[in-house]
């Protein structure tokens, strides 16, 4: 796989309230129109605030927009490594952070997700891979809500299909094709 290789596919605990939802989660496309402001409620929260000048709310809020098909409630949450291995070992059963979490709760009739970014994993691959760590991150919110409607890349094909879809929303977004060799 590309260069998002360290994504974990979605997660799918309980519902917010039900017995294995973390403390802090809430409901508190395909490239062209995006989907208007009143259709994405979004809660953009920093508990890892190195990256917060690179995220302001409106452009979080353009990225996921540019992903979704639907309506949506979205947290976005950057979190440091300890929070982010905390969160893949307890829902994923891995002791290791990752770059990106997807928690889904609803799908219809709209999307309730949260979506984990863990700073200095999305910091250390985008120096790794030569990248804007501003373009990782609209790479990663991107993949994450596409996570969050079902799409996966666990199988060969399901991972072309999915890859093509970022690249596409990411390239309308203005930023460089996440798989496109270097």
């Amino acid at each position: 796989m590309g260069p998002a290789a360290d994504n974990e596919s979605a997660a799918r605990p309980s519902r917010p309230g039900g017995d294995a939802a973390p403390e802090f989660l809430i409901h508190s496309r395909r490239p062209g129109p995006a989907l208007p402001r009143e259709a994405l409620g979004l809660s953009l929260q920093f508990a890892d605030a190195r990256h917060r000048r690179l995220l302001p709310r409106h452009r979080v809020a353009r990225w996921l927009r540019a992903a979704l098909a639907a309506p949506a409630e979205m947290t976005v949450r950057i979190v440091d490594k300890e929070e982010g291995r905390s969160l893949n070992r307890a829902f994923r059963g891995k002791n290791k952070a990752t770059n990106v979490l997807t928690f889904t709760y609803e799908t219809e009739p709209a999307i309730v997700a949260d979506l984990v970014l863990c700073a200095a994993i999305v910091e250390r691959e985008a120096i790794e891979q030569g990248i804007d760590i501003e373009a990782h991150y609209a790479h990663l919110v991107v993949h994450g809500a596409l996570h969050a409607q079902g799409f996966d890349h666990e199988r060969d094909a399901d991972a072309r299909v999915m890859e093509a879809r970022e690249s596409a929303i990411v390239t309308h977004l203005g930023f460089a094709d996440p798989y496109a060799p270097r």
